[in-house]
């Protein structure tokens, strides 16, 4: 297979420059074919980049960096190509002869130029990718733009994640389109010196912000409820949520409660920000609410969070999250609750966040917010099933099954209500782990899936902050979690009484 980027080669970009797609581990050759530029761009646009790297990327290159195209030593085009991706906005070329002819739209439209107008509009842009011979949209996908930083790097971002959906459909797997309304932004409101003056006063803020607090600051909430709870009423109401204490200069996030053999423990990340490295950590729980100190459980030289528990054939395990590590990573207990040996690798290879599982019509199924090296971490929802927990944990055939930043990430244990299957899914809409989604899981098989976002939950009156991104239950104890503002010193808490009292004075990225 040959692949040909049909690119324009007066805003010609890094991350253009390449000569193989990787699709499902194969390197497939990529050749460019250059064409003019159908339509102006913002004017400075290449000075406002080259800006954006030395103030908001500390001089490291970015794949929206301008390439420079020497006629002489442009890649030549080897052949015939079978699959033509036209990033151009031009036309398209109605006597292609290639067998397949993809073209990426952005918020339906065709070009950079587009994916530019989006973002500038407040908005990372749905994707589609079209087969121009019949029309037929064969993916779509709404990326996260977690580790974006300004208008090169939420082009950068759109554009990696436009070449996952494009590896995903020469893959040959089937893909599932969801039903992704697109963004109502409006271009008009900012231009491109507007889009990175506010990239620059955020950047300040966030700096301002680190040097003063410890950000972000995730704290857990719990509660004891004989009634209906989260998963019955859709909302936070009921009996007050309490706050479980922590040090300040540690914070604790992904709560997932169990009783094992009598005594009822929450497991959490447990980050200590004088080390930027989580660790898991539990408390006991008895009738009134915790018992006892924070027992660190497991540590491992990598960061470690979301501490997934799962009973199976008498024994407990664990999968915390381990993705910088590369693999998904299964742990026995054997001693409860504060010993715990790695027993198996589920999974190697690749980076998987927040695994969770759930067992479905005979199979377990494991689910996962997956990144593939490149864009956003919460926008690409990978399954994998098998018969055994131990595995062999076999691919979806549609993996990357979903691209939403707003109801891929996994946010909690499954849940089984009246014979229906429920997830928790993080809504990352509005920045990572901004709000939660109570997701109808109506479709799944190794074939197919298929959810409903029924519920949006964000953090109000009975819960305040500005994030919240887990749900568990177990027995009368409810858990989730939340974000605060946390100051290293009770001088800046003099200071800016403001910062920490009132959340619309906090910079966007604070927490």
């Amino acid at each position: 297979m040959i692949i040909e980027f049909r690119c324009e080669i007066e805003h010609a970009r890094r991350w253009m420059r390449r000569e193989t797609l990787s699709i499902d581990g194969r390197d497939v050759p990529v050749q460019i074919a250059w064409t003019t530029t159908a339509e102006s761009r913002p004017a400075g646009l290449d000075a406002l980049f080259a800006l954006e790297r030395v103030v908001l990327h500390k001089g490291k290159p970015s794949g929206a960096d301008r390439l420079q195209i020497i006629p002489e030593r442009t890649q030549a085009r080897t052949g015939t190509a079978d699959v033509i991706v036209d990033f151009t906005s031009g036309a398209p070329d109605r006597n292609c002869s290639a067998p397949l002819y993809l073209r990426p739209l952005f918020n339906g439209t065709a070009g950079e130029n587009a994916a530019l107008a989006a973002i500038l509009g407040g908005e990372l842009p749905v994707i589609d990718i079209v087969n121009e011979i019949d029309g037929a949209v064969l993916d779509r996908g709404h990326p996260s733009g977690e580790i974006a930083a300004g208008l090169s790097g939420a082009l950068e971002t759109v554009m990696a994640r436009t070449l996952t959906m494009v590896a995903a459909i020469l893959s040959g797997r089937p893909r599932i389109l969801p039903q992704l309304a697109r963004p109502a932004g409006d271009a008009s409101r900012r231009g491109p010196l507007g889009y990175v003056a506010r990239g620059l006063a955020a950047s300040i803020a966030k700096e301002i912000y680190r040097l003063c607090c410890y950000a972000p600051h995730w704290h857990i909430g719990w509660r004891f409820n004989d009634g209906a709870g989260v998963w019955q009423t859709g909302d936070l109401s009921g009996p007050r949520w309490n706050v479980l204490g922590d040090p300040g200069n540690h914070f604790y996030a992904d709560p997932f409660p169990i009783t094992w053999r009598g005594r009822t423990f929450v497991f959490f990340e447990d980050l200590d920000h004088r080390v930027g490295k989580g660790i898991i950590s539990a408390i006991e729980f008895g009738d009134t609410g915790p018992v006892g100190d924070v027992v660190p459980v497991l540590e491992e030289p990598w960061h470690l969070s979301y501490p997934f528990l799962i009973e199976d054939d008498g024994d407990l395990w664990m999968i915390p999250e381990s993705s910088i590590n590369g693999d998904v990573a299964l742990y026995k207990c054997v001693r409860f609750p504060d010993k715990w040996e790695r027993h198996a690798t589920l999974l190697s290879g690749l980076e998987l966040a927040d695994v969770t599982i759930t067992r479905h019509n005979g199979l377990n199924y494991l689910f996962g917010a997956w990144r593939d090296g490149t864009g956003g971490y919460s926008d690409s929802l990978a399954i994998f099933h098998a018969d055994r927990l131990l595995g062999p944990w076999l691919p979806h055939a549609s993996n990357p099954v979903l691209i939403d930043r707003a109801s891929t990430r996994p946010a909690g244990n499954f849940v089984t209500i009246n014979n229906r299957l429920w997830r928790p899914v993080q809504n990352c809409a509005d920045g990572y782990g901004a709000a939660l989604g109570l997701a109808e899981v109506v479709e799944l098989s190794p074939t197919t899936f298929k959810q409903i976002v029924r519920h949006s939950l964000k953090p109000g009156p009975t819960w305040p902050g500005r994030k919240l991104h887990t749900l568990n239950r177990c027995g009368r104890l409810e858990v989730i979690d939340g974000s605060r503002v946390q100051p290293k010193t009770s001088a800046f808490a003099r200071q800016f009484p403001s910062a920490v009292l009132s959340p619309r004075t906090r910079p966007s990225t604070a927490c």
